[in-house]
């Protein structure tokens, strides 16, 4: 990696699943609060009281089950965590707060120990889940780490935020989250009305604005949106206007170039891509590198043998797992985002044993022979992967399965669709790959 190149914070991982006992269970501790720091959970949360080590790097923990005496099942396979590890998002509070009160338990206070979970909604019969938080951040930083923003401009032409659950547009840019240097300037000027604002900075610490044009919206739709009477209730018009402005929102848009090239520059594992600024990479400039990791140690491909990454994106998994097959083996990587495969291969042309294939993941998974998959890895998108894509998985009988899922209620669902097939966790680590907002990132690994 080149010298300039900015590092991924190291992320310390252990695994107890396997060897669950009654030593991981955290004793007596208060459910409900992290550290003194109060939380709000759609489940219990317990945690081990902090270390005292503030100036030590957070620690990743894996998972494990246990009864509802607080002691360790080691024969029940984990069923789902349900719900989010902590909703105090900096989106509900007055963003000119202190970052310690706007960032909620992980923003001040470094858990030093397991969290527990335990599901309002079990799935298989287990009653407690230990699903740990594994912190990219070293202790304390919870600032600064989202590389990747997008802005929407208002009607006066002011960049902002949308609010909570609203398309109203905020002209308010105090905000921890963004990496240093990332919003200079963009308050300072007007943008075109209903544009888009993306601002990447990239692993050569180079900053990229795009803006990119506004949506089209049918002239129908604007006649459905007046229509509506006192209170939103409709008159008539498009019954689709919502619909029709969320595919506009994600249609064909001009970009125009404001800053740096629009071409971002990203590297995981000393390996380079070379992406446009307005394409899918982790926001947290460390996770890429963090969950790559996590999938090389828990794939174990056997050289020579197959291997499939859906939803494989840019082919960060795919890069590491081709590594462990060889130019014996195979590597199977389906994103349905042709610019996205496109970059990937260019990215990956050393390893002719990497095969991209820009095709919808559910219409791919059914047109495949019929010869089993060594490992499966997915990262699907918010939504999850689906009765029919584990479904047909499982078909396939692949020894292990990685998934990985950015929402904890779509995750819950999937890790219960693979128990109805066969296949158990026996792995699971939760990421606060969003410091300051109540959203996690889960990994987990499958066997029958």
């Amino acid at each position: 990696m080149p010298q300039h190149a900015k590092p991924a914070p190291e992320a310390h991982v252990r695994d107890e699943t396997r060897d669950a006992s009654p030593d991981a269970a955290p004793p007596g501790v208060a459910p409900g609060r992290i550290g003194g720091v109060a939380t709000h959970l759609a489940s219990s949360l317990i945690a081990r009281p902090d270390t005292g080590k503030s100036d030590a790097p957070r620690t990743g923990v894996s998972a494990g089950v246990f009864d509802s005496k607080g002691e360790a099942a080691a024969s029940r396979p984990a069923s789902a965590i349900v719900g989010e590890l902590g909703e105090v998002g900096a989106a509900l509070v007055d963003s000119t707060a202190d970052v310690a009160e706007r960032g909620g338990a992980q923003a001040a206070i470094p858990v030093g120990g397991a969290v527990v979970s335990t599901p309002t909604a079990r799935a298989g019969g287990a009653e407690l889940i230990v699903a740990s938080g594994g912190l990219l951040s070293a202790a304390g930083y919870t600032a600064g780490w989202r590389s990747r923003v997008r802005l929407a401009v208002d009607s006066d032409g002011r960049a902002g935020v949308h609010g909570y659950r609203s398309s109203e547009v905020i002209a308010d840019l105090r905000c921890p989250q963004p990496m240093a240097g990332a919003m200079d300037g963009i308050a300072d000027r007007k943008w075109t009305p209903g544009a888009d604002l993306v601002v990447a900075v990239d692993g050569d610490g180079m900053r990229h604005i795009v803006e990119v044009a506004p949506a089209e919206v049918e002239q129908g739709d604007r006649r459905g949106r007046q229509e509506r009477g006192a209170g939103g209730a409709r008159r008539g018009g498009d019954r689709r206007s919502t619909a029709t402005r969320r595919a506009a929102a994600h249609g064909a848009r001009d970009e125009r170039v404001v800053d740096g090239t629009g071409r971002a520059v990203q590297y995981v594992a000393e390996r380079r891509w070379e992406l446009s600024a307005t394409g899918f990479w982790q926001p947290h400039y460390g996770a890429a590198q963090c969950y790559s990791d996590v999938v090389a140690e828990w794939a174990e491909a056997a050289p020579g043998s197959l291997v499939w990454d859906l939803y494989c994106g840019v082919g960060v998994f795919a890069a590491r797992l081709a590594e462990q097959v060889g130019d014996r083996g195979l590597v199977h990587g389906v994103e349905f985002a042709r610019s996205a495969v496109t970059e990937g291969r260019a990215a990956l042309r050393d390893m002719p044993w990497v095969d991209l294939t820009a095709e919808r993941v559910e219409r791919w998974i059914h047109e495949q022979p019929g010869t089993a998959p060594d490992v499966v890895v997915l990262d699907p998108p918010r939504a999850g992967a689906g009765k029919d894509v584990i479904n047909a998985l499982s078909e396939r009988s692949p020894r292990r399965i990685i998934h990985i899922g950015c929402d904890p209620a779509a995750f819950a669902r999937d890790v219960g669709l693979y128990r109805t097939t066969g296949y158990q966790p026996i792995g699971l680590r939760v990421f606060d790959a969003f410091p300051g907002t109540h959203h996690v990132e889960c990994i987990a690994v499958f066997e029958r």
